[in-house]
């Protein structure tokens, strides 16, 4: 395992692309077999490496939102003396958003990593992952069944996921923060599940 982390770190460190087109370079994967045929050793390894990588830039992201936000914001109107609460660390539900926000960055990248590693085609990987994360929401929307789009939402990765960063309104959600969090990771965990079942049992 040490081996495999150390070649993707590599990788990731070395190649001329972007993590994003990093991410959806499959192309590579023979070598990657070759060199390390555990496959589902390679798969860990590069979900370790990948989730580092997002929490770090998601935390620095996140956290330098919230900085910048509480600076900001108040001087256009949003802020405690308008009747917003306030947007700092001590406030627990904006430190459970902030936190959860990296989190929710980190189980979109191990879902499309598990979708990429089932599909093998780029192009394929990125249209499943965006029509999971933007269809279900846009059927929901359209439904004109509140029960059914209720429940559409409850399941939906993105819409369930993005309940973690909301501060206000919580009895209004379709379902609980922490509880929509987990539907993700539920998500994130059956796509890489299945990616790891068909690398093992099919040609690189």
């Amino acid at each position: 395992m040490r081996e495999s982390l150390h070649a993707e770190w590599t990788k990731l460190r070395t190649l001329a692309s972007t993590f994003w087109l990093l991410l959806a370079a499959t192309g590579m994967i023979r070598l990657t077999l070759t060199a390390t045929p555990r496959r589902l050793t390679v798969l860990a390894a590069k979900a370790a490496v990948l989730t580092s990588l997002v929490l770090v830039t998601g935390a620095i992201a996140v956290f330098a939102s919230l900085l910048a936000g509480g600076l900001i914001l108040p001087g256009h109107g949003i802020g405690p003396s308008h009747g917003y609460p306030a947007i700092s660390p001590a406030n627990g539900a904006v430190l459970r958003a902030a936190y959860g926000s990296v989190l929710y960055l980190a189980l979109i990248a191990l879902l499309s990593l598990g979708a990429a590693t089932a599909l093998r085609e780029a192009a394929a990987a990125i249209g499943a992952v965006l029509g999971l994360l933007y269809v279900l929401p846009i059927i929901a929307v359209f439904s004109g069944n509140a029960t059914l789009s209720r429940h559409l939402e409850q399941i939906a990765p993105m819409t369930a996921g993005l309940a973690i960063q909301a501060t206000t309104g919580l009895s209004s959600l379709p379902i609980s923060p922490w509880a929509g969090l987990g539907v993700l990771a539920a998500w994130a965990a059956g796509s890489l599940v299945l990616g790891g079942m068909l690398l093992r049992s099919r040609d690189a």
